[in-house]
């Protein structure tokens, strides 16, 4: 079977112990938090639940990667549970697996995670439409509208599909929605926790952290290795985001663990940041100070597509 990009290149050897300690530590605190959440006050509940959907977002981008063990299935049980409600795993997987094709990163045709138009699509697209995605190249607006543009515009994609007759997407959002009809059950009946304050403490602050991470993670450019970023630092946010700001070496090694990726960067630094041409923030201190009000980058690509490699 042909190796899809970003899959490891082989299997993980035994059991990673600190994923697993990881795991039991995002699960137990969700459970404890939602649980007690009526003790604990909203300032502090929102950050902590945010924390906590988003760490899971990362400990599924691990998973994904073939963490922790060498049996699929019970890795993608552990990742499994939709805590942030709205993004099923699997289509999650599928998408993040395409985006490692680091030949089209930024395309906006063929990397799913792009944020970039097409020129065409741009011209196409209306004036009110512009404005949103005009605020989200600045961190700003990624953080106060990207949550709901984000979230929208998944589903509303996936409605189309599904309308299409996507026998195989069908069968996808119905376990999907079984699982979040499960979680759902453990906050109302459980947890005597109304869904609209999970949403609200919960579910959204967790989805704008996580568009923290992909903000800066790409930028287009004609040579394939300039296409992702490094965002050093070990703050806090880069053990939310399991070290995956240190993205050059994440895609140029995409089987490595989360634990392992420091001292990979640490040891080929000079190597990755020559390759990609410098495109290096100090931390994400940085990265708030450059684009907080400045846009990151245009919404329309700038040469229309994401050339291919001279060789191929």
């Amino acid at each position: 079977m042909m190796q899809r990009p970003g899959e490891r290149s082989e299997p993980t050897r035994g059991i990673e112990w600190p994923t697993l300690a990881l795991a039991a530590m995002i699960y137990g605190g969700w459970i404890s938090l939602t649980l007690f959440h009526a003790y604990v006050p909203l300032w502090l509940l929102v950050p902590l639940g945010a924390w906590l959907v988003c760490w899971h977002s990362s400990l599924q981008h691990e998973v994904l990667h073939g963490h922790p063990t060498r049996i699929r299935w019970l890795n993608d049980a552990l990742a499994f549970p939709p805590l942030a409600l709205w993004l099923p795993y699997a289509r999650y997987r599928a998408s993040h697996l395409q985006h490692h094709d680091n030949t089209r990163l930024t395309d906006p045709l063929d990397d799913p995670e792009s944020r970039y138009l097409t020129p065409e699509d741009w011209a196409r697209t209306s004036p009110l439409t512009k404005l949103a995605l005009r605020v989200q190249a600045t961190l700003a607006g990624r953080l106060l509208i990207g949550p709901f543009w984000s979230i929208g515009t998944f589903l509303a994609g996936e409605a189309r599909m599904l309308l299409a007759g996507n026998r195989t997407l069908l069968a996808t959002w119905a376990a999907h929605l079984l699982a979040a009809g499960l979680v759902c059950l453990w906050l109302v009946a459980v947890c005597d926790m109304s869904l609209w304050l999970y949403v609200v403490a919960f579910a959204l602050p967790g989805t704008s952290l996580m568009l923290i991470r992909s903000f800066c993670e790409h930028r287009a450019d004609a040579d394939v290795d300039r296409r992702t970023a490094i965002v050093e630092g070990r703050g806090p946010l880069s053990l939310l985001f399991l070290n995956n700001n240190l993205h050059a070496a994440h895609h140029e090694c995409p089987g490595l663990a989360w634990y392992a990726l420091p001292r990979y960067w640490r040891e080929n630094s000079v190597r990755l940041l020559d390759a990609n041409g410098g495109l290096h923030y100090r931390g994400y201190g940085d990265v708030f100070a450059r684009f907080l009000l400045r846009p990151h980058d245009e919404v329309a690509h700038p040469l229309g597509r994401a050339p291919r490699p001279s060789a191929e």
